[in-house]
């Protein structure tokens, strides 16, 4: 039951949960073309299925990917800076910016997912985002540090992804894979602050929204 656990857990870390955070920062880079552009790209869904769709492709895959990484977390064994290896520095960083993902994360569905629909009855209006991210500056730092963990998480999962499903099964596989985590982490961390930064920086024309 464990080696099961294992292997799904891993799975839902890229599909379907790492592809869709792929496309979901893909999607807010629709900043750039204005409110009413990334309202239609982040917020909206035309129709109830498409919300219901999302909550089960995301949320469910969420859930039980977060209760399997809590139970590792549990078990983990560390042992740096004792054995100062690099693969040593990352195990220890994977578990850190697990911690600080889930944070960011159950902030991040309550007040731009959840409470704007449940208590407010209506997505979250860009106009309330972008002036959060402008004028309050706790909201921008926990969106920095938070899309940079989540960018590290998902980049490093690629490669034990790769060495759980045995997709890596010699030094020049693990030397691929880990290029490609690399490269998934820069190129989303550049999104994501991207994305940030085009939301800091149409925050200008609106005023701090009033609970």
């Amino acid at each position: 039951m464990a080696f099961i656990r294992a292997k799904l857990g891993s799975l839902l870390a890229v599909a379907p949960l790492g592809v869709w955070t792929v496309l979901h920062v893909w999607d807010n880079l629709s900043v750039f073309k204005g409110g009413e552009a990334w309202q239609s790209d982040v917020t909206s869904h035309r129709q109830p299925i498409a919300l219901a769709l999302t909550a089960v492709v995301v949320l469910a895959p969420l859930l039980l990917h977060t209760l399997w990484g809590l139970g590792r977390l549990r078990t983990a064994r560390v042992n740096y800076p004792r054995y100062r290896s690099f693969d040593n520095l990352k195990y220890v960083l994977q578990r850190l910016s697990a911690l600080g993902v889930l944070a960011f994360l159950g902030a991040h569905l309550w007040l731009a997912f959840l409470q704007p629909r449940l208590v407010e009855h209506r997505p979250e209006p860009f106009s309330d985002i972008a002036a959060e991210m402008r004028h309050h500056l706790p909201t921008l730092i926990v969106y920095v540090l938070g899309t940079l963990g989540v960018a590290y998480h998902l980049g490093n999962g690629l490669y034990g992804f790769a060495m759980s499903w045995g997709l890596a099964a010699t030094r020049r596989s693990l030397r691929g894979f880990q290029a490609a985590g690399v490269v998934l982490f820069v190129v989303m961390l550049a999104m994501s602050w991207a994305a940030v930064y085009g939301l800091w920086s149409a925050g200008a024309a609106f005023a701090m929204p009033v609970d």
